[in-house]
């Protein structure tokens, strides 16, 4: 047994891995393993693995195909040995007291815990208008969410005890498509009457956000499908949206989500990529908010116009 386990979902990951494995490196805790769990390996990123594996404690689970995140979640965890069990993404960078902030935090109470990242943008008219704003703006809202509404934010960077995570059981595998598969773990987590907290005080640096509003509105309008799924399966007491009010905002979101398609959400967001450099600031950042929620309200009112998966 081991103090920790980290488990890492990854597909086409050869470039990222390294930086997470040299902050892996650095840990001040030194009692944890590392198991990444490649989703059929596209890039030959098991020959990483197998390199650094040769001084760090890595190791490696490989799907012969695609199976999705949340089977590649579930075969790291089942197989984790650790007291403290964390996901991280395959595109983190670790800070050194990472590994030991989240065991302590499992010390001091039974718990779930949710360390938020902070997103490094290149240097892109997304980024500029929309992207580090919006980001800054849910860690803040993360935050102050109340405590009976944390599970929401269960993402890449959390952490659960290796026998709580057996009491809520594996990620559920219908989620194929992107999103939701760790909000609903979350939830399941919240049911079993644990305290999920989000925590201060961790620096965790994310190096693979999305960079452009065609990319984000497209995870939007997919994530949107997933939610419906999600309250499909646990009842609108999971509702983590309430319907919009009659304001003229979400009046242009209704109209927009009422004409959002794959393709024509495609054109949009190309479009505003090309534009959004020679627009003033207020008007680009609102024209990208407005493409985003209103892709993410045709996913869940129109599940059925999502065509293909991310």
């Amino acid at each position: 047994m081991t103090r920790a386990s980290i488990v890492v979902p990854s597909r086409g990951g050869s470039a990222r891995l390294p930086m997470l494995f040299e902050s892996l490196r650095a840990q001040t805790d030194p009692d944890v393993e590392m198991i990444v769990v490649l989703d059929g390996d596209i890039d030959d990123s098991d020959s990483v693995v197998a390199r650094f594996g040769k001084e760090l404690p890595v190791r490696s689970i490989v799907f012969p195909e695609n199976r999705g995140r949340a089977a590649a979640l579930n075969a790291g965890f089942f197989d984790a040995t650790g007291d403290v069990l964390i996901r991280a993404d395959d595109d983190l960078e670790l800070e050194p007291d990472f590994v030991e902030h989240h065991v302590r935090l499992h010390a001091e109470a039974p718990r779930g815990v949710i360390a938020m990242c902070r997103d490094i943008f290149p240097d892109t008219p997304y980024a500029r208008a929309y992207g580090i704003r919006a980001d800054e703006a849910i860690r803040q809202q993360a935050f102050a969410t109340p405590p009976e509404r944390t599970w929401q934010w269960w993402s890449g960077n959390v952490s659960s005890t290796r026998d709580d995570f057996h009491r809520v059981g594996g990620y559920d595998e219908d989620f194929r498509a992107y999103g939701w598969e760790d909000v609903e773990w979350g939830y399941r987590l919240h049911q079993l009457g644990r305290e999920i907290l989000v925590a201060p005080g961790f620096t965790t640096l994310h190096h693979g956000p999305v960079t452009s509003t065609t990319e984000r509105v497209q995870r939007a309008f997919h994530s949107g499908e997933a939610y419906r799924k999600f309250i499909s399966k646990h009842g609108p007491e999971a509702r983590t949206f309430t319907r919009l009010d009659r304001s003229p905002w979400n009046a242009l979101v209704r109209v927009g989500s009422a004409l959002s398609t794959e393709r024509s959400l495609g054109f949009v967001g190309r479009t505003l990529d090309r534009t959004l450099d020679r627009l003033p600031e207020w008007p680009a950042e609102k024209l990208v908010a407005l493409a985003v929620q209103s892709a993410a309200d045709a996913g869940r009112r129109y599940p059925d116009r999502v065509r293909t998966h991310l």
